[in-house]
């Protein structure tokens, strides 16, 4: 007998035997793929070392004395005495001013002297007279006391005169314009013939050049800093402690000169929010000029224990800096570290590890928290040596920088 076909009916039949022999052709097949072997990463002991922080500050060579040279008396200038540029020694003729005038000043003020020395001579000997006679009653007591004034008198004028004498001498040598300091020089502001007014006409500038200053300002957040490593005794204020300055150039690789810090402001500029300090840098053979740019790092920090470790191995994660250590169980934890500077070619890592954690050092891509690694122990070395600065500390003697720990 035949029964009516229900399409319906058959087409879940097909799919549920065509599923089955999908799976029984998966069983029949190779197995799936195993997860690949542990990735082999290097690792190390971070190095341990005592330390001090600096920090970095922009500023420009000054001259100790910039001295502008201005002319005491007035007239024109009769010779340039100098060369231009170079080094002028304190007391040195740089400008000779018309003296004539000057010169007939005195001649009239020594005439004058001779004249009243004159008239005092003859006060003189009229007084010793006038006393002789006194004690014979060969004159009155009022006439002898009237030649005792006159010849006080002419004493007076000779001291006038004396004073003006010596002023007459000072306007005269002031034609001869002298370098107040020793120093270099700049160009002459004026001509020969040119005319020169007392206080008022530039005829030069000297600045000194050994030693030479280097000026910077500093941000309110590091006077505070450096203020409370004070009260700590940690490190010296340098409004009293001479604290090391390193200053590289714009064409220097490296910090290659020295100084030493001798003055810190009064007081907090309340505009721009920073403090004038200046470290004062020997320049003996005046490579140095006023105005010459430079980057300095002044010491920043009390010697402290560190641990050091590769740039490379420090992982940027948006605001923090990561390290990756092997736990316990062997597998990669992740710690957040605070830096510090480079010491030795490796940087300083604060805080976040402890000294005796395994590092990894490379094979950083791709790898996570909890995964398993096989490790390649190597031992930390400095890259480079150290060139840090040395902290002041208080009261000791000052340590040796970057020493390894126990030595």
């Amino acid at each position: 007998m035949n029964l009516p076909r229900n399409d319906k009916m058959i087409r879940p039949i097909k799919s549920i035997m065509g599923l089955m022999s999908l799976l029984l052709v998966v069983a029949c097949g190779d197995p799936p793929p195993q997860a690949p072997p542990p990735k082999t990463v290097s690792v190390a002991v971070p190095l341990q070392r005592e330390v001090v922080d600096w920090d970095e500050f922009i500023g420009r060579f000054e001259a100790i004395q910039d001295v502008e040279i201005m002319p005491q008396v007035s007239g024109t200038i009769e010779r340039v005495a100098f060369r231009e540029g170079v080094e002028v020694r304190k007391g040195q003729l740089l400008f000779v001013i018309d003296q004539r005038t000057f010169r007939n000043a005195v001649a009239e003020a020594q005439a004058q002297i001779t004249q009243i020395e004159a008239t005092v001579t003859n006060a003189r000997t009229e007084m010793e007279r006038a006393r002789e006679l006194l004690a014979f009653e060969a004159v009155s007591k009022e006439e002898y006391e009237q030649k005792q004034a006159a010849y006080r008198t002419a004493v007076a004028s000779r001291s006038a005169a004396a004073a003006q004498l010596n002023e007459a001498k000072l306007q005269l040598s002031y034609t001869m314009v002298r370098s107040p300091i020793t120093g270099r020089i700049s160009d002459k502001r004026v001509a020969l013939g040119d005319t020169v007014v007392a206080g008022q006409t530039l005829l030069t500038r000297v600045g000194t050049v050994n030693p030479i200053y280097f000026s910077f300002e500093g941000a309110e957040s590091f006077y505070l800093k450096y203020i409370r490593q004070d009260l700590r005794g940690e490190r010296r204020s340098s409004r009293y402690a001479q604290n090391p300055v390193e200053i590289q150039l714009a064409d220097d690789s490296g910090y290659k000169w020295r100084g030493r810090m001798t003055f810190v402001d009064n007081a907090i500029d309340p505009d721009s929010g920073t403090i004038r300090a200046h470290a004062e840098v020997q320049n003996p053979d005046g490579f140095l000029v006023p105005g010459m740019f430079g980057r300095a790092r002044l010491l920043g920090s009390g010697t402290y224990d560190a641990l050091l470790v590769p740039d490379e191995s420090i992982v940027a994660d948006q605001t923090r800096k990561l390290l990756y250590v092997i736990g316990k169980d062997g597998k990669v934890e992740q710690r957040v570290v605070e830096t510090g500077p480079l010491v030795e070619g490796l940087r300083v890592i604060r805080d976040g590890i402890a000294p005796t954690e395994k590092v990894v050092l490379d094979g950083l891509a791709g790898l996570r928290p909890g995964a398993e690694v096989k490790t390649k122990l190597i031992e930390m070395k400095p890259r480079s040596e150290n060139t840090a600065p040395v902290s002041v500390p208080l009261k000791a003697p000052p340590p040796t920088e970057a020493k390894p720990a126990g030595e």
